[in-house]
Parts: structure tokens; sequence; C-alpha cells
């Protein structure tokens, strides 16, 4: 393979990677819980760092598993104070890292929850092998911990 040819395919696996986070983000957006399965792969690497207080926080490993978290997610926060903002965007090969800001209200207890994230996805043969958040769990427990 000469180096042209490596760099164009270096180069189409970085595209093939951004096109999949972005529809994902897209999916996530509109809710399309259906698209979500379909972009996750069969096996998924995920990590969310367990938290008992979180009801929609738990281990995954399917496709339907985590696409379902967004669903949960939504069935236990106020989704008109729900916000999310992405102010980095890195694609290398296979990898992508978003870093940004969340925020949003529990549902069952009224309180918000706030923090920073870093969100790390795996794209292989066009689908998300790996979801790895790191969040401030610490806001979302207190958040989910009734007075």
């Amino acid at each position: 393979m000469t180096s042209k040819s490596a760099d164009l395919t270096a180069s189409s696996v970085t595209d093939t990677t951004r096109h999949v986070v972005q529809e994902f983000f897209a999916a996530r957006m509109a809710g399309d819980v259906e698209r979500l399965v379909a972009l996750f792969a069969d096996d998924v690497d995920w990590l969310l760092a367990e938290n008992p207080a979180v009801p929609w926080i738990r281990p995954r490993s399917t496709g339907t598993e985590c696409a379902a978290q967004f669903t949960e997610l939504a069935e236990h926060t106020v989704a008109e104070d729900a916000r999310a903002s992405v102010d980095t965007f890195l694609v290398d090969g296979t990898d992508a890292v978003l870093m940004g800001h969340l925020s949003g209200t529990v549902r069952a207890t009224g309180k918000s929850f706030e923090g920073p994230f870093a969100l790390r996805l795996t794209v292989e043969e066009g689908r998300i092998t790996r979801h790895h958040l790191y969040e401030n769990s610490v806001s979302i427990a207190e958040a989910c911990t009734p007075s």
C-alpha cells in the first residue's frame, strides 16, 4: 500500500466515524430510539460509572440496552430543562472524543444537575462499539436524591 492510499484509507475511516457520531447525535436529539439501536453494534463496550441513586445509569452491553438509556433518561428528567453543549469534537480514525457541558432537572425531585462531560465513542464497520461517558456523577446523584 502506498503512502497516498494509506492516507486515503485513514481519511475515509475518520470520515465514517465523524458521520456516524453526527448521526448518533441527530438520532438522540430526535428521540429516535430505533435509529440509535441501528447505530450501536450488537455488543457495546459501555462505560458509565454505576450510580445506584440514578435510575437511568446501569450496566449495558447490547445495542438495544444502550439505546434504551436515552429513553430512560427522558422518562426521569424534564425535557424543557435538558441542555448539552459540545465544545470539542475530535476524531482520529475509529475514535471520537466529545467534551462539553450538560445540565438538566430530575422529574421526581425537581432538583437540577450540571457539569462537564467527556464522551469517547469508537466506530467500527459503521456502528458504535464503544460508549464511555465521564460526567459529574455527584451532581446527578444529588439531584436524584429526595430532600
